[in-house]
């Protein structure tokens, strides 16, 4: 299972440059045609800010999984080891509830934007758009999963912190 999910998280990571290029690729063809070309584009815009939001979501799956999000490491160290594992535990079940929502509700947000079309582009289906949250919600659900299954065996790190030399990320 942690090979599988290993390579979706790879995956995952080059999705996530690809939108990062192409993000900067669609913002430099509309700044050319706004400022040399003087014939601003109508799509450029609206399509840009998808590609932000969807590289946040995956990002975020990537950062998920190789622990790099936000801690609170001085609160963390200052508990004894006990605490930190009942701590990490305890996040980690909030990171899981929200995690839930999200998968749960993004799914809800395309059955609702089912016949929705983007205002500027009327090819996009909003659905494509909104599948970014139950995606991304699933995938950081099986990371914080099997997270929380290592913090409950005792095979994970108490506190989030740089990987160990030689360690594969």
């Amino acid at each position: 299972m942690k090979r599988a999910l290993h390579a979706a998280v790879w995956l995952v990571e080059w999705w996530s440059a690809l939108l990062l290029v192409l993000m900067v690729g669609v913002v430099v063809v509309g700044v050319f045609f706004r400022y040399v070309l003087d014939a601003s584009l109508a799509w450029y815009d609206e399509f840009s800010s998808y590609l932000l939001v969807w590289l946040t979501f995956y990002g975020a799956v990537v950062v998920a999984y190789k622990r790099r999000h936000i801690g609170f490491e001085t609160l963390a160290e200052s508990l004894g080891p006990a605490g930190r594992r009942v701590a990490g535990i305890v996040a980690e079940l909030l990171v899981l509830a929200f995690q839930v929502v999200l998968a749960y509700y993004g799914w809800v947000a395309l059955d609702a934007m089912a016949f929705d079309s983007a205002v500027s582009i009327p090819w996009v289906r909003m659905t494509w758009v909104y599948s970014v949250l139950p995606i991304t919600g699933a995938l950081m659900l099986v990371v914080s999963a099997l997270h929380l299954a290592d913090l409950i065996r005792g095979e994970a790190p108490l506190a989030a912190g740089p990987p160990a030399r030689g360690t594969a990320e």
